[in-house]
Formats: structure tokens, C-alpha cells, sequence
């Protein structure tokens, strides 16, 4: 993945930035990022604006782009209100040919703030709650537990990480029932167990009756000019694959909170603001498959160590 998605990350930093800094406090409600620009739906064509008109400094833009290609970088892309800034690639792509704006790639576990979205439209359109036990979509036993046990379990169980299921597996990606074993009760744990994540496209296809690409075709894709799928490969399930510019599509309609030049695509604002707020008590830098700036602790995937974010300069990510 390196920093390929930092094509829409940068796009949305400001939304998750805004989360409430200290656990205790209520969720602030963000209000939206006004977006004056949005590219057509179809075609190449992107409105720009250059660094020099935004008074940028050219030695560190050169020097950040030589630091991008140096670590294999493949694409970035900054927007300012909906307008290219910086547009650059390099290095190759899957098949080892030089990456550029048509190349594809894999976006990684930021394909859950996608999948995320999705969940959200699902609801909003009435196929499901994510209060429902699991179970009431995928039926009984999809997993390894006891009933009483596994009807705990809900979507936001899955959209936030505390479904209680047993973390130490020896593959993460399966989501077999025999994969899925009884840890704690639902709620009790927060781990970044990627088995229990790949379940809501499962949910998802089983509560709209299509399949997740279809279903994010219709909500998403077709609504922001994106382009892309999801994509089962030798070592991943559901994968998403998109070029630099639909991935920066997806941030733009982030920042714009759901909407799209006029047209909405996830218009539940209580959905939207929960998911880019904290989801449960243990891991505050974490929301409804989103990771959330500016927060006093976190952890990190593959641990259960609560760490505090002091330890970082000025509370500085990468």
C-alpha cells in the first residue's frame, strides 16, 4: 500500500481531525466542509490550482515528492476545495509497468472506510440496522460460538471492532465459522481482527439482495465518477482496486459529508457523524471503520496495548 492513499487521506484529514479529542466528552457534530468544486462525473477533465497561487513553498513540495518516490510512492494527489494542487506518479504498477493516472491499485484496509460508507447507505435505504444481531442476516451458527453467545453480536460490532471474537488465529482474513471462536462477550474487546471486518460484505449482500460490488456501483461509484471494484486476490478477500483519482474522489465526498455536487450519497448525518467519532470506550482512535486523529490514546492493529498519542510530537500521525 505504502502512501498511495495518501490521494484521498489528504483530502479527508480535516473531518477526522475534528473528532473529539478527549473520549469523555459528547461527539462533536462536524459541520461540513464546504466544497465549491467537483469534477464532472465523467471523462478527464479536473480543474487545478496551482501551488504557487496558494503562496506553497516549491523547495519543500520538491523535496516531499522526492521523499514519495524514494519510498514507493505510486501515486498523490492534494486537492484544495475540490481542485487538484499536486497531481504525481511513480514507480510501477502490479504488472511492472510505470504507474500513471489509468494504473489501478489495491487500497488496502482503507477499502473499510469504503465498506463503511456503504453500511451507512444500506441503512439509510432501509436494508438493514446496525443494531441487528448479525445472525438476523446471515442466520444461525456463522460462526463457532454458542448461540447466546453469538447473538450478542451486531453489525456496529463489526463496524467497530468489539465483536468478542478470538483474535489469535493463525489467518486473519478467514471468516469461516470454524475461524470464529468465542474471546468475550460482544463489546468487551477492541481488536483489528480483519475476519470479523470482511463479514459486512457478507451482511451487505445478503440485506440488499446484490452483490457488493453492484450494490456500491449503484450507492457510490456511479453517483461520484469513481471507478473501481472489489476483488478477491491470492492474498486478500474483497479488496478494493481503484486508480489515484477515484480514490481522491472518494475523499472529496468525505470532506463534502456525504454529498456530491448537489446529489446525496449518504445522507444520514447521525450515521456519518458516528462513523467518524468514537465507535466504543477502548479505542478511542477509532470509529465505525475509520481511524480518528487528535485522540489522547489509541492501538494500533495488532495490539491490545493502549498506548498514549504523547508519546508522538505534537500528536503528529503518518
Amino acid at each position: 500500500m505504502k502512501v498511495f492513499l495518501s490521494i484521498f487521506l489528504l483530502s479527508i484529514f480535516i473531518v477526522t481531525s475534528c473528532s473529539s479529542n478527549d473520549n469523555n466528552d459528547d461527539d462533536i457534530i462536524i459541520d461540513p466542509i464546504e466544497v465549491n468544486y467537483f469534477p464532472p462525473l465523467t471523462g478527464d477533465t479536473w480543474e487545478t490550482t496551482s501551488p504557487t497561487d496558494l503562496q506553497w513553498d516549491d523547495q519543500k513540495l520538491t523535496e516531499l515528492n522526492t521523499f514519495l518516490e524514494q519510498n514507493e510512492t505510486r501515486a498523490f494527489i492534494i486537492l484544495v476545495d475540490g481542485k487538484i494542487v499536486v497531481e504525481e506518479y511513480w514507480n510501477n504498477d502490479l504488472l511492472g509497468q510505470p504507474f500513471d493516472r489509468n494504473s489501478v491499485w489495491y487500497w488496502a484496509s482503507a477499502g473499510k472506510s469504503l465498506a463503511s460508507t456503504v453500511v451507512g447507505i444500506a441503512q439509510e435505504e432501509g436494508y438493514l440496522n446496525i443494531d441487528d444481531k448479525t445472525s438476523d442476516y446471515l442466520g444461525n451458527g456463522w460462526t463457532n460460538m454458542s448461540q447466546d453467545k453469538e447473538d450478542l453480536i451486531t453489525i456496529k460490532n463489526h463496524l467497530s471492532f468489539t465483536t468478542g471474537i478470538d483474535y489469535n488465529v493463525t489467518d486473519e482474513q478467514c471468516y469461516d465459522p470454524t475461524c470464529l471462536n468465542y474471546l468475550v462477550d460482544a463489546g468487551n474487546e477492541w481488536y483489528y481482527h480483519n475476519g470479523t471486518y470482511l463479514i459486512t460484505h457478507d451482511i451487505i449482500e445478503a440485506a440488499t439482495g446484490v452483490t457488493n460490488n453492484q450494490y456500491t456501483n449503484n450507492t457510490v461509484l456511479s453517483k461520484t465518477g469513481m471507478t473501481g471494484q472489489w476483488t478477491n486476490t491470492a492474498l486478500f478477500t474483497n479488496v478494493f482496486f481503484s486508480n489515484a483519482r477515484s480514490a481522491a474522489r472518494f475523499g472529496l465526498l468525505t470532506l463534502a459529508e456525504g454529498n456530491w455536487d448537489g446529489t446525496t450519497v449518504l445522507g444520514d448525518s447521525t450515521y456519518f457523524n458516528a462513523m467518524t467519532n468514537t465507535s466504543q470506550n477502548i479505542n478511542e482512535a477509532y470509529g465505525y471503520l475509520w481511524w480518528l486523529n487528535g485522540k489522547s490514546t489509541l492501538r494500533f492493529p495488532g495490539s491490545t496495548a493502549t498506548i498514549s498519542s504523547s508519546l508522538h510530537h505534537l500528536d503528529h500521525w503518518i
